[in-house]
């Protein structure tokens, strides 16, 4: 039974160091030289990061955090089975005890050597990423692009209404008037005067000469009739 307990021992502690071995020993991000950077420069910042995020962490590796982890597990799993199995059945149930809690806290190790292990990674990761992101480096970072739009002017002017609300004007292109109505025009009212009309064979007074007659002007005067008696009429008026 012990050479049984000693191989499980062996057997679940190689499993729980290859499960941690898995984490690595840096950071987990990649980092680039940032502008105006040469890379000497990137490198000898690089390694003071490391130093920064390692001091952090105490000096840690995930590594060592998740065996820690483990083999803590699997020594309070082993105590506690030799306990509850010389508890119910004396000696032989102390040893059978002991092996179940063995392989159970070994099991239970396992996890959480995995969970210490990225734990301690996590915060390696966060400092090495402040320090390099601090001393001018890129690093990547998580979120989307956001496309800023230009700030609208307000201005001082009404915007003109929509063209539903203004009222159309009909074209005077294509405006054909409606034609009059059919017959003789009717007659004006009894109260108004209307003029006669002059007949369509009407001629302008001529002078004798065949000329319009000028219209006086305002400064225009008669001449003046001769002195003395006018002449007696002729006997035929």
């Amino acid at each position: 039974m012990t050479h049984k307990m000693r191989f499980s021992a062996v057997l679940i502690t190689v499993l729980v160091l290859s499960a941690c071995s898995s984490i690595p020993t840096g950071p987990g991000m990649l980092a680039l030289p940032g502008t105006g950077k040469s890379f000497n420069q990137f490198r000898f910042d690089e390694a003071d990061c490391r130093q920064y995020a390692s001091a952090q962490v105490d000096g840690r590796t995930a590594n060592q955090a998740a065996a820690d982890s483990g083999v803590k597990s699997a020594v309070i799993g082993t105590a506690i089975g030799a306990t509850a199995g010389a508890l119910l059945g004396g000696h032989s149930g102390a040893g059978v005890g002991a092996g179940s809690g063995l392989l159970i806290g070994s099991m239970v190790g396992m996890d959480t050597g995995e969970r210490s292990g990225h734990n301690l990674q996590q915060r390696y990761d966060f400092a090495y990423h402040q320090c390099m992101y601090a001393k001018g480096h890129r690093v990547p970072i998580s979120g989307r692009l956001e496309y800023s739009r230009p700030p609208v002017k307000k201005s001082n002017f009404a915007s003109p209404p929509p063209p539903s609300a203004v009222p159309s004007l009909p074209s005077t292109r294509s405006f054909i008037p409606p034609p009059p109505p059919r017959g003789n025009p009717p007659p004006p009212p009894p109260d108004v005067y209307t003029p006669p009309s002059a007949p369509d064979d009407a001629q302008p007074l001529l002078t004798p000469d065949g000329k319009l007659p000028l219209m006086p002007s305002d400064d225009f005067q008669p001449p003046m009739p001769p002195s003395g008696n006018p002449p007696p009429p002729p006997p035929d008026a």
